[in-house]
């Protein structure tokens, strides 16, 4: 994205520090820094993103520790079937709504003090499920998690902030790649400590455990070493900290030394700032990104289908056990983490048209859906699902990409937590469209999730967006 003639840059970035307002020489891929720079600063550039990637990695190697354990606590602690559905539930309804709004919120507090807050309160949550012995504390515990366990959406903003916009969807997936593979691991840790003496208690200290150790790594990053590598204008403009702690007078009394202009306008309480980028959000959705949005919730809902009755179909059908049913979900799980491999030379492939892959990668999706709900035979249902794995991968991460380049980075935060939401809309839609689909045959899940998938093709080859990066980047200055 280039600036418009007469616009000025406001020379500010919040959790950024100072932007000069002179074209800059041309980056290294993936690093920030300027091409033919000194090996240290490349060096430095890579260390902060592979620290991000460890952030991603244990926050759902800590969650996937958990999670399997939940429905079978909760009903050893003596709640109903119904009363466990409710209580399951409950996650993901604080999740429809604290998405967004933590989301707008990191954008103006910055992404460092959000994502402190997120992972600290995330580990209260998991610390308080540690000492659940009725199903009131267990719910209650679910609280803290449900509203702020948003580590991984502010880290994808954070990485969208980094890096250039050419470079983004790779690291994306290498950051995927880096999560996928703490959410396979996970449970294989969860389950050795479920065994033992009080093993859900235990897994969840050690999981409270894991955030307050990913928090301090993130109180460790070393922010005054980021060197940022989008334009000018892709960056956010506000009166916040920087990402280094500067006070804005300090930032100020800095920009004034350089010569670069900074806002003179009144200050504003940053809820007041976080309600204004949401008006300026909804204009932006209804205008530009409803068609991503959209195509999201449809592809989600496929998805989840297919998986919400995964192990039960096999069963009924081929007569494959749980176990083996396990392994063949280990193995599409691999497939899915080598994806984020893929997709550099992917996207060189398709000359970085994230739209157009997306596109592909969901026609591919929806017609392995549909060979799984017609298979007559096992080996056609395990390549189906394993290859299912690499697509649905590939579609999420350009998913995450075109929301940032069509809303703009400067608002990156609420874009991805305004995604979260959707799917979060998704996982409540899911288990009862799936339960309709599953009164008429067991192959009605999938086919259903193939129907959803070629209605989103069909939505995104007559809706070809254009890119509404400039009106996302307003979203900051309003």
């Amino acid at each position: 994205m280039r600036m418009e003639p007469g616009e000025q840059s406001s020379g500010m970035a919040p959790d950024r520090g100072l932007i000069s307002a002179t074209p800059r020489p041309r980056q290294e891929p993936g690093t920030g820094t300027q091409e033919g720079a000194p090996g240290p600063g490349a060096v430095r550039a890579r260390r902060f993103l592979l620290c991000l990637y460890l952030v991603g990695f244990l926050d759902l190697f800590g969650v996937s520790m958990v999670v399997p354990l939940l429905s079978v606590h909760v009903k050893s602690l003596g709640a109903s079937p119904t009363v466990a559905g409710i209580v399951g539930s409950s996650y993901g309804i604080l999740q429809l709504f604290s998405s967004t709004l933590v989301g707008c919120w990191s954008d103006v507090v910055g992404r460092r003090s959000s994502l402190l807050v997120c992972i600290l309160c995330s580990a209260l949550g998991y610390l308080m499920l540690a000492a659940s012995t009725n199903v009131f504390l267990f719910t209650l515990a679910r609280v803290p998690a449900g509203i702020f366990k948003h580590t991984l959406s502010i880290s994808r903003a954070l990485l969208a902030d980094l890096v250039t916009e050419e470079e983004r969807p790779v690291v994306l997936g290498q950051f995927n790649t880096a999560s996928s593979m703490g959410f396979i691991l996970g449970p294989v840790v969860g389950g050795y400590l479920a065994e033992l003496d009080g093993g859900f208690y235990l897994t969840a200290f050690v999981c409270s455990s894991v955030f307050l150790l990913n928090a301090g790594l993130v109180w460790l990053f070393p922010w005054s070493e980021v060197k940022l590598s989008g334009p000018e204008d892709d960056l956010p403009r506000g009166r916040n900290q920087a990402l280094w702690g500067k006070t804005d007078s300090a930032t100020q009394r800095a920009a004034s030394a350089q010569g670069t202009p900074v806002s003179k306008g009144p200050a504003r309480l940053p809820w007041a700032e976080v309600l204004a980028t949401l008006r300026g959000l909804r204009s932006l959705v209804l205008s530009a990104l409803w068609v991503v949005f959209v195509v999201r919730l449809l592809m989600a809902v496929a998805v989840m289908l297919h998986y919400s009755n995964f192990v039960l179909a096999l069963e009924e059908r081929f007569g494959m056990g749980p176990r083996a049913a396990g392994y063949l979900t280990s193995c599409s799980s691999a497939l899915g983490v080598l994806a984020g491999f893929a997709l550099g030379p992917l996207l060189r492939l398709y000359g970085h048209q994230s739209y157009r892959l997306l596109l592909h990668s969901s026609v591919l999706t929806s017609t392995l859906l549909l060979l799984f709900a017609s298979a007559r035979g096992l080996d056609v249902a395990v390549a189906c699902s394993v290859l299912l794995s690499f697509s649905t991968a590939i579609g999420r991460t350009c998913i995450t990409d075109l929301q940032l380049t069509m809303g703009g980075v400067r608002a990156g935060g609420s874009l991805l937590g305004m995604g979260q939401s959707v799917t979060a809309v998704g996982r409540v839609l899911a288990p009862i469209l799936s339960g309709v689909a599953q009164e008429v045959s067991p192959c009605g899940p999938p086919g259903l999730g193939a129907a959803l998938g070629f209605v989103a093709v069909v939505i995104m080859s007559r809706n070809r967006p254009h890119s509404g990066g400039q009106e996302g980047d307003e979203l900051k200055s309003e």
